[in-house]
C-alpha cells in the first residue's frame, strides 16, 4: 500500500505520453531535484522504495549545502550571526556587510588553517595593495578582515591574525584638522536657500554639538536638557555604548530655538527634520549636504609635503571640528575634557586648537601689531 505524501517541497509533474498515457514524475523538490520515482495512471502515492529515495536526495543536498567546517565561510557566517556583529551601529552592518561579501568572494572557501600561517601576511598585503586605485576601500577591506579574524581568535579557531599589523594607504585619511569656517556655514546658507533650509539646519546643528551623523539625525528632544544634551550614542568604543554629553553653550541654544520652529509630521519628535517633516534617512542627508556643499564651492585646500596644493571637500562629519573650535574659544575647557567630549585623542584636539585657534590669535596679534606701527607714522 502506498503512503501519501506530506513532505513539503515535494514536486509532481504529469506528462502525456504518444500513446497517451498519462506518466508522473516526481521530484524530490521543484526546479530540478532528482526524481525519486514515476508511476502511469492515476497521481500516484509514495512508496518506501520513493521515500528513501527522497531522504537521501535530501540529505545529499543538504550536505552539498553546509559550509566546510575548515573554511573562512564557516567563521564569517558565525561571526554574521554573533552578539559581537549585533552590537554594531546599523550604519557599520551595511558599509561592513558590502565587504565581508568581497571577503566571501576572495577568501570564502579557503581553508581557515592558512590563515595561521604567518606567510598570509604578504598576501593580505598583495590584496590590498591591489585594490589600492580605491585606497579607502582597500584600508576598510583589512580593517574589517581584521575584526573577522579577531573574532576568529576570540573563538578558539584561530591562533593570529594575520591583518593585525597591516598598515594603511590612504595618505589623506585624517580629517579631525578639516573644519567649516564662518565662511562655510554662510556660503552654504546661501546656497541652500529656503529650499534646502533644513540642509543647512543639519550642519549648523553638528557645527554647535559636535554629534555623529547617525547621532544627529536620531537626536529627540526629549534627549535636550536645561543644561546638555544626553544621547546614548549609536557608535560604540571598545565594545560599549556610551552617551554623547553635548554642553549648552549660546551658539547651540540659538540654533535649537530655529529648529523648535521647523514644521514636522505629526508624531515626529527628532530635532532635525527633512523637507517633508520627517527624521532624515542617513545616506540621503550625506548626499544633500554633499550636493549644496559642492554647489557652494566649499573645499579645505592642504598643501602636501612636496609643496603641491590639493583640494578636498568638505563633509557633514567635518562640522564637527566647527565646534571642537567653539569649545576652545567660548570656554575654559582643557583639552584632555574637549577630547572626552568630542570622542578624540588629545593630540587630535591639540591639532585643531594650533591650526585654528593659536595660529587665527597670533595672526591677530601680528596684524595689530603692524596697524600700530603704520598709524605711529
Amino acid at each position: 500500500m502506498g503512503v501519501a505524501p506530506v513532505i513539503k517541497g515535494l514536486h509532481f509533474v504529469q506528462k502525456r505520453l504518444a500513446d497517451g498515457t498519462i506518466r508522473w514524475h516526481v521530484y524530490a523538490w521543484r526546479g530540478g531535484g532528482p526524481p525519486v520515482m514515476s508511476a502511469d495512471g492515476a497521481r500516484p502515492d509514495l512508496t518506501i522504495e520513493a521515500l528513501e529515495s527522497l531522504t537521501a536526495a535530501m540529505r545529499d543536498r543538504d550536505a552539498a549545502q553546509q559550509p566546510n567546517p575548515t573554511t573562512l565561510q564557516t567563521l564569517i557566517d558565525k561571526w554574521l550571526a554573533s552578539p559581537e556583529w549585533s552590537r554594531l551601529s546599523d550604519n557599520t552592518k551595511k558599509t561592513w556587510g558590502s565587504i565581508v561579501r568581497t571577503i566571501e568572494g576572495k577568501w570564502g572557501k579557503v581553508p581557515l588553517a592558512v590563515f595561521n600561517d604567518q606567510r598570509m601576511i604578504e598576501k593580505v598585503v598583495d590584496w590590498r595593495d591591489a585594490r589600492a586605485a580605491t585606497p579607502r576601500a582597500a584600508d576598510n577591506g583589512v580593517t574589517v578582515l581584521r575584526a573577522l579574524l579577531k573574532y576568529g581568535i576570540q573563538r578558539g579557531a584561530l591562533r593570529i591574525n594575520v591583518a593585525e599589523k597591516i598598515g594603511k594607504i590612504y595618505v589623506n585619511g585624517q580629517r579631525a584638522e578639516i573644519v567649516w569656517t564662518k565662511i562655510d556655514l554662510l556660503a552654504f546658507e546661501e546656497a541652500a536657500g529656503e529650499k534646502d533650509r533644513c540642509v543647512y539646519y543639519a550642519v549648523l546643528l553638528c557645527s554647535v554639538t559636535g554629534l555623529r551623523r547617525e547621532d544627529l539625525a536620531r537626536l529627540t528632544w526629549a534627549s535636550v536638557g536645561e543644561f546638555a544634551i544626553v544621547k546614548k550614542a549609536k557608535k560604540t568604543s571598545r565594545g560599549r555604548r556610551h552617551f554623547a554629553t553635548v554642553p549648552r553653550i549660546p551658539e547651540l541654544d540659538a540654533v535649537l530655538a530655529k529648529l523648535k520652529d521647523q514644521p514636522r509630521a505629526s508624531g515626529v519628535d527628532t530635532v532635525l527634520v527633512n523637507p517633508k517633516g520627517r527624521p532624515w534617512n542617513l545616506d540621503t542627508l550625506t548626499k544633500e549636504v554633499s550636493r549644496i556643499a559642492k554647489l557652494a564651492g566649499i573645499f579645505h585646500v592642504e598643501i602636501d609635503e612636496a609643496g603641491q596644493s590639493g583640494r578636498r571637500q568638505k563633509h557633514l562629519h567635518d562640522a564637527r571640528g566647527t565646534f571642537a573650535t567653539y569649545l576652545m574659544t567660548t570656554t575654559d575647557l582643557t583639552d584632555a575634557e574637549i577630547a572626552s567630549i568630542m570622542g578624540w585623542s588629545e593630540a587630535e584636539v591639540e591639532r585643531i586648537r594650533r591650526i585654528y585657534v593659536d595660529d587665527t590669535a597670533r595672526q591677530i596679534a601680528l596684524g595689530k601689531r603692524i596697524a600700530r606701527g603704520l598709524l605711529a607714522d
